[in-house]
């Protein structure tokens, strides 16, 4: 599915104003559409930085562990509003400072290394604690 195609499913982005707090909370304009495209969908095609950060807002509000990869000052936003953002290391400053884990050798492998490192010093904290 195209970017395009996608975000004029699901009603683009949507911002709730907490009249209390004043706060802005982002959200799926239309969460129903969201619900049965993020089921079926395996790759956003042609999609801009605003498309990627929907993507994560909707996956999240659907309860989603979600991990984005970015290298620009665009793809900062989604970064940061991931549960985990990996940057790359030939990235923009602003990219790397909005991720959680920088890969230093451009190589998408090494999120998989990443995680499994990861995963194995959660299991260790896991049985000390």
């Amino acid at each position: 599915m195209t970017g395009k195609n996608f975000r004029e499913m699901v009603g683009g982005l949507a911002s709730i104003i907490d009249p209390v707090t004043n706060t802005r909370t982002d959200c799926v304009g239309n969460k129903r559409a969201f619900r049965d495209i993020s089921k079926k969908l395996k790759v956003l095609a042609r999609s801009s930085p605003e498309d990627k950060y929907l993507l994560v807002t909707g996956l999240k509000d659907e309860g989603s562990v979600v991990a984005v990869t970015g290298d620009g000052t665009n793809d900062a936003p989604a970064l940061n509003k991931a549960d985990v953002g990996f940057a790359m290391g030939g990235g923009t400053d602003v990219a790397k400072n909005a991720s959680d884990i920088v890969l230093t050798d451009d190589n998408f492998c090494s999120v998989l290394t990443a995680v499994k490192y990861g995963r194995n010093i959660y299991d260790s904290v896991k049985k000390f604690l």
